[in-house]
C-alpha cells in the first residue's frame, strides 16, 4: 500500500504492508483502513454521508484501475500492490 499527498500526511507514512483476510475486497480494505486511521482518512476517501469512495480518487491494483476490474468488490490477492492516487491538478 502506497500513500501520496494529503493521504500520506493523514496516515503518517509513505507505504506499508497490509494483511487482509483471504477473499477481501478493495471495499473491505478501505473500511479497515478507515478503522485504523480514523475520521480524516474516512473523510478523504469516502463521499460525505456515504460508503461510496470519491470519484476524483484513483484506486489501482498492480497498476490497473479497480473501476476497470470489478469495482470496489475487486478481490485482493497475495502480494498485490494497492495505490490510492489523489486528483491531479494543473493548468
Amino acid at each position: 500500500m502506497k500513500y501520496f499527498a494529503s493521504l500520506r500526511e493523514i496516515v503518517g507514512k509513505r507505504e506499508e504492508i497490509i494483511e487482509v483476510d483471504h477473499d477481501a475486497s478493495v471495499k473491505n480494505l478501505l473500511y479497515n483502513l478507515s478503522n485504523i486511521y480514523g475520521y480524516k482518512f474516512r473523510e478523504y476517501i469516502f463521499k460525505p454521508r456515504s460508503d461510496s469512495p470519491r470519484e476524483n480518487l484513483q484506486f489501482l491494483i498492480d497498476g490497473k484501475s479497480v473501476r476497470t476490474l470489478n469495482g470496489f468488490e475487486t478481490k485482493l490477492c497475495d502480494g498485490c500492490k494497492f495505490v490510492i492516487i489523489p486528483p491531479v491538478g494543473g493548468g
